[in-house]
């Protein structure tokens, strides 16, 4: 009974055509699910990426700071440090 059913179903070309076009539309929905994770995936690396350059950054401008600072006595850091409380 089973196999005669099935017989049907697969001799019938217009079911088999909107099957294959099912499976068709779901193998692309999937592609496409992977297409935009992946989309977002370089998003946020490239926005990570920003960051840690922008973090790089400053650090280096920290550095060169305390460099300058090391050698400064109380008095002028007082003074620069006034420079930059103003703003």
């Amino acid at each position: 009974m089973f196999g005669a059913i099935l017989g049907a179903i697969l001799g019938n070309k217009t079911i088999m055509a909107i099957f294959a076009a099912v499976v068709g539309g779901l193998g692309l929905y999937v592609a496409g699910g992977i297409n935009r994770a992946k989309k977002e995936a370089a998003k946020q690396a490239a926005g990570k990426l920003a960051a840690a350059e922008d973090r790089l950054e400053m650090d280096r401008e920290a550095t060169a700071a305390e460099r300058e600072a090391a050698g400064m006595t109380d008095a002028e850091a007082r003074e620069v440090a006034t420079k930059w409380a103003k703003r």
